[in-house]
This record gives C-alpha cells, structure tokens and sequence, in this order.
C-alpha cells in the first residue's frame, strides 16, 4: 500500500519537465531584464555626466548651434550644441517616412486586395530581400550613385539631407511595407464583404473602409519605419557630410546624432567632456526610441479590432 502510494504522490515525468522549462523560463527573462536595465542605466549614467560632472548647462547643450566639445567660445564655455544634429536626425526621419509612407500603403494594398496571388508571391521575395540588405550596401550605393547625381543637379558636394532621405526612404520601404501587409491583412474578410454587398466599388471599399478599419495598425508600421529611420548610422553617415552644421537647406553638407557617434565614438579619451557630451547624444537617441516604442504601444492599443 505505501509503494502504491509513493508511486502516486511521486512527481511525474512531465510535471519535472514543467518545473524545468518554469526555471529556464523566468532565468532568460531575468537575464533579458538585468540586460535591459544595465544599458539603461550604463547609457544614462554616462549621458547626464555632461551635466552633472561637467556643469554643462542643459538648455545651452539642446539649443547651441556649436559643437567642438574641446574648444571654449568667447564666455569660456564649452562648444556642445547639438541643436543641428537634432534638427538633422529629425529632418532626415520625417521626410523619409513621408516619402516612403505612400510607396509602401500602395505596395501593400496591391498586395492584399489588387495584385493575384501570383503578383503577391513575386513581390514578397523581393520586400524580404531589401530587408536583408546590410546597411552599408545601402551607404555605399549612396555615396556613388545619389551623391554624385545631387551634386551635378544642385552643385555642391551631393552630401546632405536629401542624400541622406533617399537613402532611409529605400531602407525604411520593405519595413513599412511589411507592417502594412499585416494591418491589412488584419482586418476583417467581412469587412470587405459587406462593403462590396452594399454596392461599393473595390477602390471605394479599400479607400473608405480597409484604410480607416487599418489605420491604427499603418500609423504603427509608420512609426516603426521612423524609429528605424532614427537609428541609422552608417548608411547616413557615408552620404549626409559630417559636418556639425544648421542645415540651411536639404543640399548642404551636415550631420545627424548617429553620424556624431559613429565618426567620433573612437576618438575620445572615457570621462573627458568630448566623450561625455558623446554619451549625452547617445542619451537623446535612448529617449527617442523609448519615446517611438510608448507611441506603438498607444496607438496598438487603441487599434484593436474588436469582433
């Protein structure tokens, strides 16, 4: 009778499996979770260092036009504007989500609801593949075929804000693209059944219904696109001219937070004011992305079909 009830009350096979996969479950979202919070804290504790180690005044660091952290202006302050690669990095994302924004609605709805499935198969291959592209394909093609041809349109050196929209409009299509094949996908087949059983035509259906039934899941993919947009670096880098510059139109040679980084990272000596104030760049391109991540959330959120 007692082995009997041993046999009974002894954890079984699975239920040890369970435990097992519980325990390397929680261990990879601690270890997922530690990480987060030390770049977090690593990128922030070297960001503020500028201001609090440095005494750089924070308002003076946003709205300064001059960057030469190593060099003082006439009051005896440090050169750390960064107000032209702000304007910069968020010049070059707006456009390029503005310019890729209706390429992409388009190539997804021919996608979904216009092309056959035949178009559809060809067209997916061919958005995976821009996906797969390394981004300094994408700079080097930049450099040699958009450059050049600004330069001989506008004159100049080629370098600029426009270069540099071209090139994250071309990076950024397949993102949104794919996004938006999935909004649209998303909505409901009798959506467009009864849209059409009402007599609407299959242009007034896809204008008046799928787009406005989609469009929390759009503006999403948008966002998305732009956080990308955002973040690039080397891409941007090889076509927008590093110079540290108020951009006074989209043809004249500046520079964006990631190009900062990306050319200048490697030159400076850890706890000096040219590294800090480096790092402090780094700390406007954390927020940004907290803040793309918070407006994807929010708007996810509030653009759930209910059936």
């Amino acid at each position: 009778m007692d082995e009997i009830q041993k046999k009974l009350t002894a954890p079984s096979k699975a239920s040890r499996e369970d435990v097992t996969g519980r325990i390397i479950s929680y261990t990879c979202i601690a270890a997922i979770i530690t990480l987060v919070i030390s770049i977090l804290y690593f990128i922030t504790s070297r960001g503020i260092a500028t201001f609090t180690t440095n005494h750089v005044n924070l308002w003076q660091f946003l709205s300064g036009k001059e960057w030469n952290p190593g060099s003082l202006n006439a009051k005896g302050q440090p050169q750390v504007g960064a107000l032209p690669m702000i304007v910069t990095s968020f010049s070059v994302t707006i456009l390029a989500a503005l310019v890729a924004t209706p390429f992409a609605i388009a190539v997804a709805l021919f996608m979904t609801d216009i092309a056959p499935k035949s178009g559809a198969k060809f067209l997916q291959p061919v958005i995976e593949l821009l996906v797969g592209i390394p981004s300094v394909v994408y700079g080097f093609i930049g450099l040699t075929v958009v450059v050049p041809f600004i330069r001989h349109l506008f004159g100049g050196t080629g370098s600029g804000i426009l270069a540099g929209t071209i090139v994250l409009f071309v990076m950024v299509l397949p993102t949104i693209t794919s996004l938006a094949v999935d909004a649209l996908r998303a909505v409901p087949a009798y959506f467009r059944s009864a849209s059409l059983a009402l007599g609407a035509t299959r242009f007034q259906t896809i204008y008046k219904v799928l787009l406005r039934a989609a469009m929390p899941r759009l503006l999403t993919a948008v966002i998305f696109g732009m956080a990308r947009a955002f973040g690039e670096a080397l891409a941007v880098q090889m076509v927008i001219g590093n110079a540290v510059l108020m951009p006074h139109n989209l043809v004249t040679p500046t520079s964006t937070l990631t190009s900062q980084l990306t050319t200048n990272i490697g030159n400076t000596i850890m706890g000096t004011l040219p590294n800090n104030a480096l790092w402090s760049l780094a700390l406007i391109l954390l927020l940004m992305s907290l803040v793309f991540n918070l407006l994807i959330r929010y708007i996810g959120k509030r653009g759930e079909i209910k059936s």
